[in-house]
């Protein structure tokens, strides 16, 4: 017996919730002027609450989307944009029912997949959850910094104001679309709440866009950040980079030319960029960008492990076949053969024996059946199985998310 309830919320139980999950992660209670922005991106579907009586002491919410999986495929994935419990009640088993509750629902709804960004990256893995992709941040020295002479150039960068960035980039950033594993969708659920996401609360952010021959094909958002104080007046401003995405090189090229370009600034950071982006090899002084850190991004949970390995690609090797366990939900427990042809149920001897959410880390291609079995998180049984299983998970870009949610 517990002494709370875990249940869907109501359309009435809204407000009451998102207050919540503010105060469990240390935010403000929102205003009524912000509730009329964050709102629409805060409906009662696929929320779950605790309460004690009629009171919500704890939240885990989702909205579904898609995200792009190894060899260009994209699957419906439960983005989970919120959990948090009371102070007063955590370490009572609510998070885990609340947890046990969402799972069961995206299984049942026939998701293959669940995602989120760990605020607490312990407590996720036990409900098989993964580290699947990693961003780094970069700070880049200014003014001393610039693109070598032989980076790709073309087309042109223009600033929209805050209106403008609020109507034009929901439809630029499908344009661009999800062309690296582990980039998600951003349905309309997600856009309310752009105000912030592009403009800032205050209208700080600034949003440019670059062109190409064939239209719009990239955006940056940036903040700058005065750093200057009386004991060190030289400081100077520092540019925040919120987002860049584009469709190719030569967009992403241009628009760090233009960042690099602003007046002004005495450095430039970068968080949650992909691991792989060479923006060192970009410059004239490579030492001019420096990688400041490498954290977790993206954790994923496979929910449907058999048609989520299916639903990727895989490199050139004999097959393995791992013997998945799976507490959480059982029916994905069993031993999957996994080849260049694809990925089926087996009822053969397994090379590798993994948890659920060691699969997740393998998923995407972040990390190698190697490192994961240095790790201690892969019990091997065929030792010749690595190697291939090296490869055969292995991508050639590194999986990176770039959504906030």
């Amino acid at each position: 017996m517990t002494d709370f309830d875990v249940r869907l919320i109501t359309e009435d139980e809204r407000r009451s919730t998102f207050d919540l999950l503010g105060r469990s992660l240390h935010s403000n209670r929102v205003s009524d002027e912000d509730w009329s922005r964050y709102g629409e991106s805060w409906p009662a579907e696929h929320k779950f609450a605790a309460f004690d009586g009629e009171v919500p002491i704890g939240i885990a919410s989702s909205y579904d989307t898609e995200v792009a999986v190894p060899g260009g495929r994209t699957l419906g994935v439960a983005a989970v944009d919120g959990v948090g419990v009371r102070a007063d009640w955590t370490r009572r088993g609510v998070l885990s029912a609340m947890m046990a509750a969402q799972l069961a629902d995206v299984a049942a709804r026939g998701l293959p997949l669940a995602a989120l960004h760990a605020s607490e990256p312990t407590i996720y893995g036990r409900f098989g959850y993964g580290s699947a992709a990693l961003g780094k941040t970069v700070w880049i020295n200014r003014p001393a910094a610039r693109l070598h002479e032989r980076v790709p150039a073309g087309g042109r960068v223009r600033m929209l104001t805050p209106d403008e960035a609020v109507k034009e980039i929901p439809g630029l950033y499908q344009r661009i679309g999800l062309h690296r594993a582990g980039m998600m969708g951003r349905p309309d659920v997600w856009w309310p709440i752009s105000h912030d996401r592009l403009v800032g609360p205050d209208g700080h952010h600034v949003t440019v866009v670059h062109s190409g021959p064939d239209g719009d094909d990239g955006f940056a958002v940036y903040l700058t950040v005065d750093r200057r104080t009386p004991e060190s007046p030289d400081k100077g401003v520092m540019l925040k980079v919120r987002e860049l995405h584009a469709a190719d090189p030569v967009a992403r090229a241009a628009l760090w030319r233009f960042l690099l370009s602003v007046d002004l600034v005495s450095g430039i950071r970068a968080r949650f960029r992909p691991v792989d982006e060479p923006l060192a090899a970009m410059m004239a002084d490579h030492r001019h960008a420096l990688t400041a850190d490498v954290e977790d991004d993206l954790w994923v949970r496979l929910v449907d492990v058999p048609t989520a390995l299916e639903a990727r690609t895989y490199r050139d090797a004999a097959p393995v076949v791992l013997a998945v366990a799976d507490a959480k939900l059982p029916a994905n427990t069993g031993h999957y053969e996994v080849g260049p042809s694809g990925a089926r149920r087996t009822e053969a001897a397994a090379h590798l024996t993994l948890d659920v959410d060691s699969l997740a880390m393998l998923y995407l291609g972040e990390w190698s059946a190697t490192a994961l079995v240095e790790a201690g998180r892969i019990t091997v049984h065929d030792p010749a199985a690595v190697a291939r299983a090296d490869e055969l998970f292995t991508t050639v870009t590194a999986p990176w998310c770039g959504t906030y949610f």
